[in-house]
């Protein structure tokens, strides 16, 4: 809610999560002991390509327990409308209480643009916080070294 005009945040499927049964949001886990070739081919990001833990579906928008799951984090966001138009609305003087129209005082008819490239960088900001806080360490070197190893403890899990 740090970005102004945005009213609603969704991680995953968000808000429609509170309208349909558990079982239609919960991502269930599978593990795979070998390559699926024929799915690794498709490019599918959601199923194994290597030996591992996997989920056929994202609801939960790569963030689960305040942290990611290992899936592509999935984030949306919904921007009220820009406060002047074209077309001025019906507005009241503060200080003689009479009714008048609101200005015309921007030609822009849409912030949603310039607000995508806001959000982008503050979540690429904020992810690049958390790395840092996991791996982090004195030097860059530090942190790929913090980093590769834990990729390693991860491939052999």
């Amino acid at each position: 809610m740090g970005i102004q005009a945005i009213k609603g945040v969704e991680v995953g499927v968000g808000f429609r999560a509170g309208s349909v049964p558990g079982s239609k949001v919960h991502d269930e886990i599978f593990y795979a002991k070998t390559a699926n070739k024929k799915v690794a081919a498709s490019g599918n990001a959601f199923w194994p390509q290597t030996p591992r833990f996997y989920r056929k579906t994202n609801n939960a928008g790569g963030i689960e327990g305040g942290m990611s799951n290992g899936e592509p984090i999935i984030l949306k966001a919904v921007m009220k409308p820009i406060p002047t138009l074209y077309k001025p609305l019906s507005s009241v003087d503060i200080d003689s209480k009479e009714p008048f129209k609101a200005s015309v005082e921007r030609s822009d008819v849409c912030a949603v643009p310039a607000a995508a490239v806001v959000a982008e960088a503050i979540v690429a900001f904020e992810t690049a916080k958390a790395f840092v806080e996991k791996f982090g360490g004195d030097s860059i070197g530090e942190i790929e070294r913090n980093y590769l190893g834990y990729l390693k403890q991860l491939r052999e899990f």
